[in-house]
């Protein structure tokens, strides 16, 4: 159970830095005006068609010892980035990217700009129309990320096994961990787990979707 517990809270921290980090750079894409903003969108879906070994060896590259990123951790910190928990945080984020960033691009996109227009003529300013206009209105697609983010994350293999490697208490998730049971031939042990693991996942899904279909929200005035 220690590394279903390690993969939960992996997946925790994963989806809320993805919500955070997802809402302005989805926010700028639906309301930049800018050509070129077809690159970082080609840049932040990358994670959807590339092989998790390719992503997850050039992050590793990069967090190692000789890495930039690497480097810049040993300087901080003394250790490399790589075959920690915060290594997998970081490669996992980048992994789950597109799944926290489209949702919200969607429901950005799908918000009438005259709200948006009505809002700046009372003279609210862009962050409060963010958040009292835009954030809202949007809430089920923030949610949608949060859990997107999270079940994805919940069963990565690929990505962090070339990061983090199979270090137990800190880097052996639940999918490595049925991996393993599975390559020592232990079928009854990797059953229970993946069972374990198809039930987190769906109990999670929907309850979050039960709630988002009932257009749940915060700021709900009903």
């Amino acid at each position: 159970m220690e590394a279903l517990w390690l993969s939960i809270r992996l997946a925790c921290c994963v989806a809320a830095i993805l919500v955070l980090v997802g809402m302005p750079l989805a926010y700028w894409i639906a309301r930049t005006k800018w050509r070129g903003k077809f690159l970082v969108e080609s840049v932040v879906a990358l994670p959807l068609v590339l092989p998790p070994t390719v992503l997850g060896f050039y992050l590793l590259m990069a967090m190692g010892s000789r890495g930039p990123l690497g480097k810049f951790w040993i300087g901080l910190f003394g250790h490399t980035l790589a075959f920690t928990f915060t290594g997998l945080v970081v490669a996992s984020a980048l992994y789950s990217l597109p799944f926290a960033v489209q949702p919200l691009l969607t429901a950005f996109e799908g918000v009438d700009e005259r709200l948006l227009d009505a809002a700046a003529v009372l003279g609210a300013g862009r962050w409060r129309t963010f958040r009292d206009v835009l954030l809202p209105l949007s809430f089920r697609g923030v949610i949608t990320a949060g859990v997107l983010s999270f079940a994805h994350t919940l069963g990565e293999f690929g990505v962090v096994l070339m990061v983090g490697g199979n270090i137990a208490g800190v880097t052996r998730t639940v999918s490595i961990d049925i991996y393993d049971h599975v390559q020592s031939l232990e079928y009854r042990e990797a059953n229970q787990m993946a069972t374990v693991l198809l039930l987190v996942s769906f109990t999670v899904l929907a309850t979050i979707y039960g709630l988002h279909r009932r257009i749940w929200s915060p700021w709900s005035t009903r």
